[in-house]
Formats: C-alpha cells, structure tokens, sequence
C-alpha cells in the first residue's frame, strides 16, 4: 500500500495473440478496480522469453498488448500501463528473492512440470525462477490485491510465502497480497478440447477465439465448438462443452445460467452456438475499433510506455531502496 490507497497489480504476457479468455477471466475486469485501488497493469515480456520467441513479433505483440489493455477499457489517465523490461526493478528484486525463495518450493509449480513437458527442449533457469519474478513484478509495488485465474493461483499463493518469510527476518517490509478471482469467466475452456483451458499457445486455432478475430471467423468458430449428443442446454459438469459456452454467453450478456437455460429451451445446439458467436462478436467490435485507432498511432502508444514507465519506476524504486538497505548494501545518495 502506498499511502491510504490500496494496490492492485496484474500483467499479461505479450506472447501470442490475446483470446477471449484473457479478456474475460482478466482484462474486462481490471478497469472496475481503478475506481477503488491504485492499478499497474503491466506487459510482462521479460515473462514471455522463457519460451523461444521471434524478436520481431514479440516487439509488435508488446505493442499490441499495450493497445489492447486501453481498447479494453483501460484510461491511462486511471491506471498506470507499461511495459515491464523498461522498469529494471523488476529484474533486481527478482534476483534478491530469489535469494529467499526455496528450491523444493518452486519444483512444485504446477505450471513448471507442465511447461516442462510441452517444451522438453528447453527447460531453461528461467522457465524454472519465474515464479519468482511473478512474486517481484507483484512486491515491487506493495500490492494489497491482485487479480488471477485458477491456473496462476499456485503462484500468488508462493508470493505470499515469500512475502511473509522475509517480513519475519525484516518486519513490515512488504505487504502480503490477496488473490482475488474474477466474480465469472475465471476460466475458459478450449472450443475443441472443453476439459483444457484455452490457450493462446493451442495449435488448434478452431479451439480458440482471439480478441482480434472477425465477425466470420468468431461465429465459424463456435458452429465447429465441441458439446455432447444430448441437444440440452444446461449447466453441469458432465456436459463440458455446453457449460464452457453457457460462460461465454454469460459473460458477454450478463444472463445467469438458469436464464440462458430458459432462453434456449427446446432449441438445438446450432441455434444456442450461432447465438454465442453472435454476443461474442459483438461485445468484441467497439474494442477492436478502439485497438486499430491505437495500432495507427505508434508515436502515441510509445509515448504511454515512457509516461507508464517512469510512473511504475517511481513506486519501484521506493520498494527497492528498502529491501536493499535491509539486506546491507551500501546506499550513496
């Protein structure tokens, strides 16, 4: 907390092109918490080089990433929105809590045995640390809450360990973070696959629906989505498929559940996907107008990234003075 106002951190990696899951279960929501926390919201490409990248297209994807966050409803003017490698601290204070954080802790991560496994040809350092500096881009800014998903739950849950076992060698050096789950979408399934999250890594790009996507695309997308052979449109954990697409109508529409069951009652499958992709296409339009004004102005997007990153730096450099003056490093103003 900086202040009487409390902190809200989030980021998103620039790898890849964002999808609706991104957008609902994240990016929609963060603008709500400008009205009650001092927001960061970050593009964590320093997060994205665990895994190979084309230098080229992650240069275009950060910018895209940045104009997403503003297409999405996010004011500069309200939050503070930047790109992560142009505030060092991060960096830094990944290095000292690393220094504080335990081997068999981050052998547990979840998503380390599973990015492991999908890309065994490079198991890296840092594929392994990135936990860590999760925990920095979070800490660096004494963040009160920070708003995730199921699948980054495990790591909010390992900053927090950190967090508190460096408060107990030197109090109330940080403040502890709170998880907050979005009140719905907090996972989106795959359209192919609807027991595996969505992912804008999938190679099954029918599987996913990006933010950017047509009209045509989106609605050919959900025709092709996977369901059952019951032709009934109800929530249930046996029917994957047509509950993964309930919480996208849901999403989109605001009706709860037993509306959408009513709604569609004694229609098929082919009418309740027409009118999923329809919703979706339309919630996404006036953001993807927004996002092609932004892209057209390049001058203007890397304006936001200094403003962003002098803003950021200057709240990270209050954290990190003193977790450096703590730790015994010398210190000459």
């Amino acid at each position: 907390m900086f202040g009487e106002q409390k902190v809200c951190f989030s980021g998103v990696q620039p790898s890849g092109n964002l999808t609706i899951g991104n957008y609902l279960g994240a990016i929609k929501n963060f603008a709500e918490f400008s009205q009650h926390y001092k927001t960061f919201y970050c593009v964590v490409d320093e997060h994205a080089i665990t895994v190979r990248q084309n230098p080229a297209e992650l240069r275009r994807r950060t910018y895209e990433t940045l104009a997403l966050y503003m297409a999405c409803g996010l004011d500069p003017e309200k939050n503070t929105l930047y790109v992560q490698s142009m505030v060092h601290e991060h960096a830094e204070l990944a290095w000292l809590l690393n220094c504080f954080t335990m081997f068999g802790e981050l052998s547990r991560m979840t998503q380390f045995k599973d990015k492991s496994a999908k890309h065994s040809d490079n198991i890296n350092a840092g594929l392994f640390t990135y936990p860590v500096l999760m925990a920095a881009d979070i800490l660096l800014f004494q963040t009160d809450v920070v708003p995730v998903g199921i699948d980054q739950k495990q790591h909010v849950e390992l900053c927090r360990d950190i967090a508190n076992r460096l408060n107990q060698i030197y109090p109330d050096l940080f403040t502890v973070p709170e998880p907050i789950m979005a009140k719905s979408g907090k996972k989106i399934m795959s359209l192919a696959e609807p027991t595996k999250k969505m992912s804008k890594s999938d190679e099954n790009t029918n599987a996913v629906v990006y933010i950017l996507d047509d009209k045509d695309t989106i609605i050919r997308k959900f025709k092709r989505a996977v369901t059952d052979s019951e032709a009934e449109i109800r929530f249930s954990e046996d029917k994957p498929g047509v509950s993964n697409l309930m919480t996208i109508y849901s999403c989109f529409t605001g009706n709860t559940y037993d509306e959408i069951e009513r709604e569609f009652a004694g229609k098929g499958y082919g009418d309740f996907k027409l009118a999923v992709g329809e919703a979706t296409a339309d919630a996404l339009a006036p953001v993807q107008a927004r996002f092609a004004e932004l892209m057209a102005d390049k001058a203007g997007l890397e304006a936001q990234m200094k403003r962003g990153a002098e803003e950021a730096s200057y709240y990270a450099r209050r954290t990190l003075s003193k977790i450096q003056k703590k730790l015994g490093f010398v210190q000459i103003r």
